[in-house]
């Protein structure tokens, strides 16, 4: 069965920011101009899905299924100034009259929200009735400010009460917790309000974790001072990846909710983490000035940073030559300065050994704990399940070779109480787009590890609500006017989550929650590899996408 449409709702400076870059990447994969007309090439039918993010207005120019929220204006016209201005309805486009924002304060967001609750669900139905076969919403936002958590929060309650059986994804943005980098004080109890939303209110939650995405643009994109652009280039590739099967379709994987189920087993876990191979940002993301250490655009179409610019000896992907020499002096570390051509010069000749991309080299890479977009260790704990989107031209066979290979090296252990639900999906790449690479692999993994994230929530939740710091600004809003219960009960529910994730390890998870006894172990498999019998009967061929 084919997917229905989708409707995207980007909330706050956040998931405004991330929104747009999402947007420019799917125009740009569908043949679309950046003022929603196809271009010429685009006017054959290539087999792509345009309708489930686009839908057609009667002068031809597609036009996204697009909400752009915000309390404060900056974002919103910055993106109405840019050159896909004329790409969005305004009849979508919400910024609050008074123009203030949030504060940082989920409080203030969720009143806002609450206080134009009429014109925003008016905003969401009129766009749901526009679509024929609604399939779901997908937020974009972060969990630590005041509008994407708040008004999120908001919106995820009245889209389970209005829409009950409609999928709502969001790509929620982790905070920095690194205490010296943390931009918000506040954003623990941010964090944690929102965090009983998504537990609540979503169907499944991409974990978007700051940590992690600027740990992997220093170390394996080499950038020593990545902005926000950088950032939210890494975020954007992996959303538009992460719809790739929609909007391409093939055999499997081709709508939402399939997608959801095979990665959430049980209701509430479903926080799903994310990782990509191999890594290029494009070269109008801004590179470092070399003299005054400001931001500065370049436009050459085809410029990249590659990933991993390692030696080949650590068996790392290298960049080719005319990459390296794009890059500035300054953003290279301070060794390599002075001699980018030569050093690239090196480097490309010795990379032809690990230049190439193969299944089975994407798939191991989507293994390593490096490679993951979030700040967790997957060698502790066990999967619940992982999904594969493999893009590019691929043999089925490649795939499970590439799968025997894992199960034999036992590089992903899975949980003991269900069965290892290890899927691949093979998708075309769009014929519009030039890639750099023959294959390139998106992982989205629901990971028991992920409760390390919630507990370092909790920490800093922890840490300023027994201070009692920074309440005062809260209980000036309704919500918190009488009492901090609703404080207690998020962290309470956050607290359940961690728990029910730490739980999901051990063969006992099936009573989790129930008053009945823990079935005998001894009834039960080892934590947590199957053996290899069990393995090979769980990882047939993957069907051809």
């Amino acid at each position: 069965e084919m997917t229905g449409s989708l409707i995207s709702l980007s909330i706050g400076q956040c998931g405004n920011q991330i929104g747009s870059e999402f947007w420019k990447i799917l125009t740009a994969e569908h043949g679309i101009g950046a003022d929603g007309l196809p271009v010429d090439e685009a006017q054959e039918d290539v087999g792509d899905r345009k309708d489930v993010f686009f839908y057609q207005a009667d002068d031809e120019r597609f036009v996204p299924r697009a909400l752009l929220l915000d309390l404060e204006p900056r974002v919103v016209r910055s993106i109405q100034s840019s050159s896909h201005r004329d790409l969005f309805n305004a009849e979508n486009i919400f910024v609050s009259k008074e123009g203030g924002g949030a504060g940082n304060n989920w409080a203030s967001g969720y009143r806002q929200a609450e206080e134009n609750a009429e014109v925003l669900l008016d905003m969401i139905d009129r766009e749901a009735d526009n679509s024929d076969s609604l399939e779901g919403f997908v937020l974009t936002h972060s969990i630590a400010g005041g509008t994407g958590s708040g008004m999120g929060s908001y919106l995820l309650e009245r889209m389970n009460d209005h829409y009950p059986k409609k999928l709502v994804q969001s790509y929620s943005v982790f905070p920095n917790w690194e205490e010296d980098q943390s931009d918000v004080v506040v954003q623990p109890y941010n964090s944690v309000l929102t965090l009983k939303r998504l537990a609540c209110n979503a169907d499944c939650v991409v974990v978007v974790d700051n940590t992690a995405l600027n740990r992997i643009a220093v170390d394996r994109l080499k950038i020593p001072n990545p902005s926000v652009h950088h950032i939210n280039s890494l975020v954007s590739t992996v959303m538009a990846s992460s719809t790739i099967t929609l909007r391409y379709p093939g055999y499997a994987n081709n709508d939402l909710c399939g997608l959801v189920a095979s990665l959430a087993p049980t209701p509430r876990c479903h926080f799903l983490m994310t990782g990509y191979t191999p890594l290029t940002l494009a070269a109008d993301t801004t590179t470092t000035s070399e003299n005054k250490g400001e931001n500065h655009h370049h436009n050459t179409a085809e410029q990249s940073y590659a990933n991993e610019t390692s030696p080949p000896s650590a068996n790392i992907d290298s960049p080719d030559t005319d990459e390296f020499e794009s890059i500035p002096d300054s953003a290279l570390p301070a060794s390599r300065r002075g001699r980018n051509a030569s050093y690239a010069r090196a480097d490309a000749a010795s990379s032809n050994l690990v230049r190439k991309t193969s299944v089975l080299d994407v798939m191991r890479r989507l293994t390593q704990p490096k490679n993951m977009m979030v700040s967790a260790n997957t060698r502790k704990g066990c999967y619940l399940a992982l999904l594969n989107i493999i893009q590019g031209d691929v043999d089925p066979a490649e795939v499970h070779k590439a799968l025997l290979r894992i199960r034999e090296r036992r590089l992903v252990s899975f949980i003991p109480w269900g069965p290892a639900s290890f899927n691949v999906a093979l998708s075309r790449k769009s014929p519009f787009v030039h890639h750099k690479h023959k294959v390139s692999g998106l992982l989205m993994a629901n990971h028991t590890c992920i409760h390390q994230l919630f507990a370092k929530t909790l920490v800093a939740y922890d840490r300023i609500r027994k201070r009692g710091a920074f309440i005062d600004n809260y209980r000036r809003e309704p919500m918190f006017a009488n009492s901090l219960d609703e404080f207690d009960d998020a962290r309470e529910t956050v607290a359940s989550l961690k728990d029910e994730y730490l739980c999901a390890e051990t063969p006992d998870y099936i009573n989790w929650g129930s008053n009945q006894e823990p079935a005998s172990a001894d009834l039960l498999p080892d934590h947590p590899t199957q053996d290899d019998s069990d393995l090979a009967a769980l990882m047939p061929p993957p069907p051809i996408s």
